[in-house]
């Protein structure tokens, strides 16, 4: 790894893990399967799937499940890389709420979309959740 940016050899290893990890979904309401991998600080990989529920607003998203698995299992401090695979035309990003949920342990780290089509986005967290919330403003106001 370069710094903090995943090599080619790690984002292909992402992308191969979040489209295995949508297999995984659990989407009888909305058929909208989705995958997520996260590379850890060590470099290491996790996945996450959707999880929905009868009383909707208790599903939880694949990069939450994905973040949540990690920590709950290895004790993951960093977040570096985020790859979400849905199995559409065009990529999606993550929700807000897993916006927030990824800048808890990596608010600067690289966040890829893919689908079944060509289009990907490649971004970081700061751009898709400019102005966050977070550990640091909880520091500074102690």
């Amino acid at each position: 790894m370069t710094g903090n940016t995943p090599n080619n050899e790690q984002w292909a290893e992402l992308e191969m893990a979040a489209r295995l990890a949508a297999r995984q979904a659990y989407v009888p309401y909305s058929k909208f399967a989705v995958g997520a991998a996260i590379l850890d600080g060590a470099g290491k990989i996790h996945i996450g799937c959707n999880v929905e529920n009868a009383s909707y607003g208790l599903t939880n998203c694949a990069e939450r499940t994905a973040v949540y698995a990690a920590r709950a299992n290895h004790g993951i401090q960093e977040v570096l890389a985020v790859c979400i695979y849905t199995p559409t035309a065009t990529p999606t990003p993550p929700c807000g709420a897993c916006r927030q949920v990824l800048n808890e342990f990596g608010p600067g780290m690289h966040v890829r979309a893919i689908c079944d089509g060509e289009d990907s986005i490649d971004t970081t967290l700061n751009v898709l959740l400019p102005g966050a919330f977070g550990p640091k403003n909880l520091k500074d106001a102690s």
